[in-house]
């Protein structure tokens, strides 16, 4: 039986979201000489990629989605009130007593629908992309007509936007890393169909499956001998 945990809002915003990232360290690095001077533009399909104002134009673009995605899922969480991804008092000790448990040193602590180290992570990617989208605007601002910043403003604006891009890229691969796990494998698939298996709920999110249980709502899943849409009685998060 499978539960649902992530709708089409989350769904959606995921894949943007990180698509829209990729995109964006790809070409952030393609505006320095780098992809010219280790041959990447050599590779069938990335003659572009050296050309500073193609990857430019993409820059723009790929960040316009960025912060289209962004007010989205701000809007979509003060409509739905959905909070639980925020970090929690007491988050940055469970996660180190998560972290303990996989090596035994330690008993996994009762979860919520997400882990302490999942809301942690959020909240470092969340910021970390709220410092691009503001340092990058400013970028862009200060080459305006009639705009004139000084040189230091100009020099840490990029030392700033570069620092973030740093802090981003190691989260994306913590966050990355972290599905080499083998109890979080499971969160992987949930992604792409938005539904994960009930017995895994009730081992390792036991809080969230309480809540589930209280609320106990009707559902439509997905019969997974003839394919066909059955109403049962289950237990979603919406």
């Amino acid at each position: 039986m499978k539960i649902k945990r992530h709708n089409i809002a989350v769904r959606f915003t995921h894949w943007v979201t990180a698509i829209s990232i990729f995109i964006l360290i790809f070409t952030g690095f393609g505006q320095m000489p780098v992809y010219k001077r280790y041959y990447i533009d050599q590779i069938p399909g990335l003659s572009w990629s050296s050309n500073f104002h193609i990857t430019l134009g993409i820059h723009y673009l790929a960040a316009i989605v960025l912060i289209f995605i962004s007010f989205y899922y701000l809007f979509y969480l003060l409509y739905s009130e959905k909070w639980d991804i925020f970090p929690r008092k007491g988050d940055f000790k469970e996660s180190i007593q998560i972290f303990a448990s996989l090596v035994g040193l330690a008993q996994e602590p009762e979860n919520d629908k997400y882990l302490a180290e999942q809301r942690l992570a959020f909240a470092v990617t969340a910021f970390s992309m709220i410092a691009l989208i503001i340092t990058g605007m400013l970028k862009v601002y200060k080459n305006m007509p009639g705009v004139e910043l000084s040189t230091g403003t100009v020099f840490w604006l990029a030392q700033l936007h570069n620092l973030f891009t740093v802090i981003l890229v190691v989260s994306i691969i913590a966050h990355l890393a972290a599905f080499l796990i083998k109890d979080n494998r499971p969160l992987v698939t949930s992604m792409f169909t938005g539904k994960i298996d009930r017995n895994y709920v009730i081992n390792r999110h036991s809080i969230w499956w309480k809540k589930l249980n209280s609320n106990n709502k009707e559902f439509y899943i997905e019969n997974p001998i003839n394919n066909e849409q059955t109403e049962e009685r289950e237990i979603a998060c919406l």
